[in-house]
């Protein structure tokens, strides 16, 4: 039953946002869904939305907090380096069959921190491995997907904890719809609006093709070379499958694939990072080479430093991404311990995978051809934060010349 703290007509817009403008689902196309269970009033609805949209068949796939905690509490120790691949490789073949992917959030995010966190890596490597196969196919981004969110009561309790519970549901759902979009009388048409104004950065950033960014600003003295051949994308674009689709609902980021090997200098984070039911405070590291080479946090630093033994690919940029600190969820003033929403309040960098569809005719080239031109490859994609109102980027261009792109914290174009 949806809690009545939530406005059930605003819950029934976000569905159909989702699948009409998130995923673009297409007529007798399938839907693979994965959801906390408390989200299972938002999963009818996207469900019944999906088969008005023609859908074959919607597979939805739960977890549940209490059964996760079930396994810190009680398990065995060599059940932390186990995932259910099998699971996995279902999924990887639903997609090579032409389904499309929706992720409905609303857990709390630091449910895991108070477990074992060598357990909680070796689980979430162990996931991450097993769960490569799928991964690959979302990445390179062969079919629809995308991501939206439903205000749990445990994340509302994080972000709100001064609150009663009911009021700290209602809280963060009015900022889930807001930020989504789905507040106004028509909320496609809010959308078609939005990744137009998207499409428009994105282009001035293909016109210039710049080599590298250089930022500066309180710590931060750091250059990302970009990778050969890259593009920007942004908003609204087109799966190797040939559907348009959103992937991030909400979305206010343009971003592209930084070359792995040509990061140099030295950034600080400027919000946390929730990470695994962790939080990782005040992150610094230095790049060498595209590696990070250094790497520290206030809070949380054992978590970060067992990330970045993931893989080699750990230490290297798979996304760089511009976000002016005007955004609406930045202007919220909110800290959603949730990286869909974070992400989109600041200009940030992802470690990890990159996405193939960040390359001029990303959709034709093999793996080893996206790694001759810079792009990273790892078992990860892990976003952090890294602009605020006082972030200055300027583009390089191939012969050296520096173009403003960004002037405390906003675009400059």
């Amino acid at each position: 039953m949806t809690s009545t703290a939530i406005d059930p007509r605003l819950l029934d817009r976000l569905a159909e946002v989702a699948v009409r403008v998130g995923l673009n689902l297409q007529p007798g196309q399938e839907l693979v869904l994965t959801a906390p269970v408390e989200a299972l009033p938002l999963v009818r609805l996207v469900a019944a939305a999906a088969y008005r949209a023609g859908a074959g068949l919607v597979t939805p796939v739960f977890s549940d907090s209490e059964l996760t905690l079930a396994r810190y509490h009680n398990a065995p120790d060599e059940s932390f380096d186990r995932a259910a691949g099998w699971m996995f490789e279902g999924m990887a073949k639903a997609y090579e069959a032409g389904a499309a992917r929706m992720a409905i959030v609303g857990d709390d995010p630091m449910l895991l921190a108070a477990e074992d966190q060598e357990r909680v890596s070796r689980a979430g490597k162990a996931t991450s491995v097993a769960y490569r196969p799928a991964l690959e196919k979302i990445a390179n981004f062969d079919i629809n997907w995308s991501i939206i969110s439903y205000p749990g009561a445990a994340w509302a309790g994080r972000m709100f904890p001064d609150l009663a519970p009911e009021a700290a549901v209602a809280k963060l759902a009015e900022a889930i719809f807001a930020a989504s979009r789905v507040t106004g009388d028509d909320p496609v048409a809010a959308w078609e609006a939005h990744n137009a104004a998207l499409r428009t950065r994105t282009r001035w950033l293909n016109d210039r093709r710049f080599s590298a960014l250089k930022y500066s600003g309180p710590g931060a003295d750091l250059t990302v070379g970009l990778a050969d051949g890259h593009e920007w994308h942004g908003g609204a674009s087109e799966a190797k499958n040939g559907v348009v689709c959103n992937p991030n609902i909400p979305t206010e980021e343009v971003f592209t694939t930084p070359h792995a090997a040509r990061v140099e200098g030295r950034v600080r984070a400027t919000k946390p990072l929730s990470h695994q039911g962790s939080l990782i405070e005040d992150i610094e590291v230095r790049f060498e080479g595209g590696r990070i080479t250094e790497a520290r946090a206030s809070r949380g630093e054992a978590v970060l430093l067992k990330l970045l033994e993931t893989d080699e690919g750990a230490r290297r940029l798979g996304e760089v991404a511009l976000v002016p600190h005007s955004s609406p969820i930045s202007a919220s003033g909110l800290l959603f311990y949730n990286t869909l929403y974070d992400e989109n309040a600041s200009c940030h960098i992802a470690l990890g995978q990159c996405y193939s569809k960040c390359f001029l005719g990303g959709a034709s080239l093999s793996t080893e051809e996206i790694a001759a031109r810079g792009g990273n490859a790892s078992m990860i994609h892990v976003d952090w934060m890294i602009g605020g109102p006082d972030t200055d980027i300027d583009g390089i261009t191939a012969d050296g010349a520096t173009v403003p792109v960004f002037r405390k914290g906003e675009w400059v174009e």
